[in-house]
């Protein structure tokens, strides 16, 4: 007979992020921390050490679906993805990334996708990237009532055009650029930003010139808040490793070592062992043996 260890008990203080909550971090200089999830276990991890947001980022395309980059992820799968994360955590603010082509078709598309988030989802809002292009879709998507996270610098859903995953604004005109882009998004009605993957003075200067949070991925420590993808945190993804990450564990390395250990256990007659197997009384065992030798049961 197998057990399942206890599912620690929740804090009772610790009450549900909101998007006002989220901004009022910046305003009293608390940092934020933020980290993608994709399915429960990890989510429910994540809420219950404290996160202060969970992205369910299109980055599943790639460290979870295993494709070569962010562009292939459907709708579909991104909501069966939030769905989990939902179910796992309680406290944390949620943002669902919108997909490749869920809002770059017109705004009123846009809309309905990012609805299906928060009413299929359940999540409280959601990422999509972009500048001065998507002002529209986003103004539209906020007066829906549906918080919107900007990302701006490596943006991944435009890797084509930008010739790859290669950082951004630096130079005086890209920088520039940025730096009015950000500044669009906060008046579209953006609640936060994503800064990815641009020069660390550039993300500190966004940042003092913005009234919304910044979190940063790849720009330094002048955002309001850091994000990182959590296989990247603990060692899951071992395609390759983005400069700006910080490994704090290397899972992947013991995942390994323990499937190697299990095949090695089954090949060898170790596993299962005697712990590991349900028996029978002996009086059944004869009495079966017993039915079997008489020739009245087969």
């Amino acid at each position: 007979m197998t057990t399942s260890a206890p599912v620690p008990s929740r804090s009772p203080e610790r009450k549900k992020i909101t998007i006002p909550a989220f901004q009022k971090m910046k305003s009293e200089g608390k940092r934020i921390c933020m980290l993608t999830a994709y399915d429960y276990p990890t989510a429910l991890a994540l809420d219950e050490a404290g996160i202060d947001a969970i992205l369910v980022g299109d980055s599943l395309a790639m460290v979870v679906l295993g494709y070569e980059n962010t562009l292939a992820v459907s709708m579909d799968e991104m909501i069966h993805h939030c769905r989990a994360v939902r179910r796992g955590a309680s406290a944390a603010l949620l943002i669902g990334d919108m997909p490749f082509l869920s809002y770059q078709v017109s705004p009123t598309e846009a809309v309905r996708n990012a609805g299906r988030f928060l009413q299929e989802g359940g999540m409280d809002a959601v990422k999509l990237e972009g500048g001065r292009e998507r002002l529209e879709t986003v103004g539209r998507i906020v007066e829906a009532g549906i918080p919107v996270m900007g990302h701006l610098g490596l943006t991944p859903q435009s890797v084509h055009r930008l010739g790859g995953f290669r950082p951004q604004g630096r130079t005086a005109e890209a920088a520039r650029r940025l730096l009015e882009d950000a500044l669009l998004l906060e008046q579209a009605g953006c609640f936060s930003l994503v800064l990815e993957s641009v020069p660390a003075r550039l993300a500190r200067l966004v940042s003092e010139r913005l009234s919304i949070p910044t979190i940063g991925i790849g720009a330094g420590a002048g955002c309001d808040g850091q994000v990182l993808v959590t296989h990247d945190l603990l060692g899951l993804f071992e395609r390759f490793r983005p400069r700006f990450v910080k490994q704090y564990a290397n899972l992947y390395a013991e995942m390994r070592r323990a499937f190697g250990e299990y095949i090695a256990d089954v090949q060898t007659g170790r596993f299962p062992a005697a712990q590991h197997t349900v028996e029978m009384p002996d009086e059944e065992w004869e009495e079966l043996r017993q039915m079997l030798a008489d020739g009245t049961h087969a």
